[in-house]
């Protein structure tokens, strides 16, 4: 076949960096290429209409790419190009894998971990509030929605609440130690009874539910075995929880007994309480997840219990359902954890891309209009328009340097969006985060969506104007 001959446009900020992979992406897919550098700093702000009107495509093009912001109706470029047009991806990041370079992962997304999500204190909740919580941790990718009972007093009503999880398509299981409670909420459909031990075993032996045996209390792993001995003997659905210990009493020991139950009973279903770390923990809860999980796949432990109580492990259950699904991945393909989940990556971004000194001040002197540019590169914040170009590490200060130029377009609603993008900008050189002006930060599968000001704008009934300049720059 013909080779193909691909004209990219862009605009003058994005150039250098497109160059640079166009280098290496038309060796390896094997293309040749041509850049369109268009008099606009940024390219997401083109619009179809005003591409076809500066289009400059060279002969013997096969196809031309526009940047995947440039939204609309083709046919005017098309016809400008005398080609076929199409727009490429949003980030010219990812080129190679628009080309086919990434291969996706086939079968990425299986998993075979069961998560239990507790809901604390489940007794003290109203019945309509229980099922709103119940569809909420389901939603977030719970497969069992268990109920934490209190120790103290016993729930006389909790056969109504297993009902009425049921009668929603729950799968329930009860949380207690407590035989009446177990042998009620087993009766109206629980399957797990968390948790068994000599305390209550022979009662046990009664529920028509699987069971998660435990060690007595102070015990070791012996009374595990004494327990299993009797629940044998009824041919007793089980699965063994060692228990895992909070971190200075005794974590590294309880990772030992998990894998020593899996070496005396290689058979047995097991199941790990992970909140014993992410809740008692200073840290973020979903690299703990991750770990943990991480250790039950390896292991066999196919199912967890999870909670989100503290706020720092609030959103647990989602961090480990998409755990679930990379620890997977990583042990049934020996293929490392790394650039597979990126919904997982949340505090800070994969890789931070800078453009470099050189060509933001290249950039700075090319502006040409009085539409503000801001960038967050190094530990400094910049602001740009025509003639302007300040950089400073403190936004309160950039802005009164700003402010003292007394620029004619520095009105309040140009003030309030320049303190919005700047917050932004903080946060990204904070934390080490890529900041894109007009677009929301990564905070992976915590990201909320964020609609440009462009795109408000663009919304906006069009005039003449609209066709004969350029789209106005707010990013």
């Amino acid at each position: 076949m013909p080779r193909e001959r691909l004209h990219f446009v862009t605009g003058r900020l994005a150039e250098f960096a497109l160059r640079r992979v166009l280098d290496e992406l038309s060796a390896s897919v094997g293309f040749d290429y041509s850049v369109d550098v268009l008099a606009i700093s940024v390219a997401a702000l083109m619009t179809p209409a005003w591409v076809a009107s500066r289009i400059c495509v060279p002969p013997g093009t096969t196809r031309v790419l526009l940047p995947g912001w440039c939204q609309g109706d083709l046919e005017a470029v098309e016809c400008a190009a005398g080609v076929p047009v199409a727009c490429g991806p949003k980030d010219l990041r990812d080129l190679p894998k628009f080309f086919g370079q990434q291969a996706p992962l086939a079968d990425y997304g299986r998993f075979d971990i069961e998560i239990l999500a507790e809901i604390n204190h489940a007794p003290r909740l109203p019945l309509a509030e229980l099922l709103v919580e119940a569809d909420r941790l389901r939603a977030d990718g719970a497969d069992v929605i268990d109920l934490g009972c209190d120790p103290a007093h016993e729930w006389t009503t909790v056969a109504d609440a297993v009902r009425a999880l049921r009668d929603r398509g729950h799968r329930v299981s009860i949380d207690t130690m407590n035989a009446s409670e177990a042998a009620a909420a087993t009766a109206a459909g629980a399957e797990l009874v968390l948790s068994v031990n000599a305390s209550n075993r022979r009662a046990a032996l009664d529920w028509p539910a699987e069971l998660v045996v435990v060690p007595d209390a102070g015990g070791g792993l012996e009374t595990i075995e004494s327990t299993l001995e009797l629940l044998n003997t009824r041919g007793a659905r089980f699965r063994i929880d060692p228990i895992l210990e909070p971190i200075g009493f005794g974590f590294a020991a309880s990772l030992g007994r998990y894998l020593e139950v899996r070496r005396r009973w290689p058979d047995a279903e097991l199941l790990m309480g992970i909140g014993n770390l992410t809740e008692l923990t200073d840290v973020d809860s979903a690299g703990v997840n991750v770990l943990l999980l991480g250790f039950c796949q390896e292991v066999g432990i196919r199912s967890v219990l999870t909670t989100q109580v503290i706020n720092w492990a609030r959103s647990s259950v989602r961090e480990c359902d998409l755990a679930r699904r990379l620890v997977w991945q990583a042990v049934a393909h020996r293929q490392l954890p790394k650039h597979v989940e990126p919904r997982l990556v949340m505090l800070r971004d994969p890789e931070v891309q800078p453009f470099g000194a050189a060509a933001l001040e290249r950039l700075a002197q090319e502006i040409k209009d009085p539409n503000y540019r801001i960038f967050a590169e190094e530990g400094q914040l910049h602001i740009m328009a025509a003639g302007i170009h300040l950089h400073d590490v403190d936004p309160f200060a950039l802005f009164a340097r700003l402010a003292a130029l007394a620029p004619r377009h520095l009105d309040p609603e140009h003030s309030f969006y320049l303190g919005f993008e700047l917050a932004k900008a903080v946060t990204a050189l904070t934390l080490g985060k890529q900041y894109r002006q007009d677009q929301s930060l990564d905070w992976g599968f915590l990201t909320r969506p964020e609609e440009s000001h462009h795109a408000r704008q663009r919304r906006e009934p069009a005039d003449e104007s609209a066709t004969t300049h350029p789209p106005t720059e707010r990013t």
